[in-house]
């Protein structure tokens, strides 16, 4: 089963001598592919190993080429949207955290000098498909850091032709997000909207949105867990978590007209509907 997210015993700096100690603890299970995912999955990790010329890695902000086209080293034809490509893909749409490691053969300050140093969680802001220095169409992805996922130090993306990088500490305490969950209530609902019954088709497949409905965190501290979870649209989504819309104890909808859509496998906990209704809706 492919784990999505943090590594237990494992954390961002660790050094791994080659690439079979990074598969055998897990951290990135491939022995020779860059990426590791799979196209209805999602990729859960990648390698930076100085393999794609198109390759850009400012730290915080790494913009990755994705496989395929290569011959000895040079791309010689273009990049499809299939296999680990479209994983990558899937990790932008179902918002699945990504695994990355550096190389010592990856020209970056933060590479090792030897080995493999595992940099954190990174989540792929976006993906697109365009003319690589080669000639050739690459698909391209924006990672980003994610908080407190970096050991000590990040390198900050230039924001002008005369920046240099530069450096800020961070140390942040962040919720450890059980993914699987999120994609269980997405795939139970065939990723339509509970609420208005949408799908959202994209070239990597469909999209929906995991909303929790006692939020995570302090003060409120719901859980992680599918009961606490909906399946909805963004625009319900942004609605549900900003007081738009709330849920009766029989799931009909207050606010807006229609009825919570449910599934049998979906057994939503009664308990977090009345917290979200008496928290969050102006006429509860």
């Amino acid at each position: 089963m492919r784990t999505f997210g943090e590594i237990n015993g494992v954390s961002p700096g660790d050094i791994f001598d080659d690439r079979g100690s990074l598969a055998k603890a897990k951290v990135h299970p491939p022995l020779v592919a860059g990426i590791s995912g799979g196209k209805n999955e999602g990729a859960d990790s990648i390698v930076l190993s100085g393999g794609y010329e198109d390759d850009e890695d400012f730290g915080d902000v790494i913009i990755y080429t994705g496989a395929g086209g290569q011959q000895n080293g040079k791309q010689v034809s273009d990049q499809e949207l299939d296999g680990v490509n479209l994983a990558l893909a899937k990790s932008k749409i179902e918002n699945l955290p990504v695994r990355v490691t550096r190389g010592h053969k990856h020209k970056n300050e933060l590479s090792p000098i030897k080995g493999y140093r595992y940099a954190g969680l990174y989540h792929v802001e976006n993906y697109w498909y365009e003319t690589g220095k080669s000639g050739y169409k690459v698909w391209r992805y924006r990672l980003i850091a994610q908080k407190g996922s970096l050991a000590d130090y990040i390198v900050k993306e230039p924001t002008g032709e005369y920046d240099t990088p530069g450096r800020k500490p961070s140390t942040v305490n962040r919720i450890v997000r059980n993914y699987q969950k999120a994609k269980n209530v997405k795939s139970w609902h065939n990723y339509t909207c509970q609420v208005c019954g949408v799908a959202i088709e994209t070239s990597a497949g469909l999209y929906a949105e995991a909303a929790h409905i006692k939020p995570l965190g302090e003060p409120h501290n719901g859980p992680d867990i599918e009961s606490n979870l909906l399946c909805l649209c963004p625009n319900h989504h942004v609605m549900f978590d900003n007081g738009g819309f709330a849920i009766s104890d029989n799931l009909e909808l207050i606010g807006i007209k229609g009825k919570l859509r449910v599934v049998k496998k979906h057994l939503i906990n009664i308990d977090f509907i009345r917290y979200h209704r008496e928290h969050y809706h102006k006429n509860a």
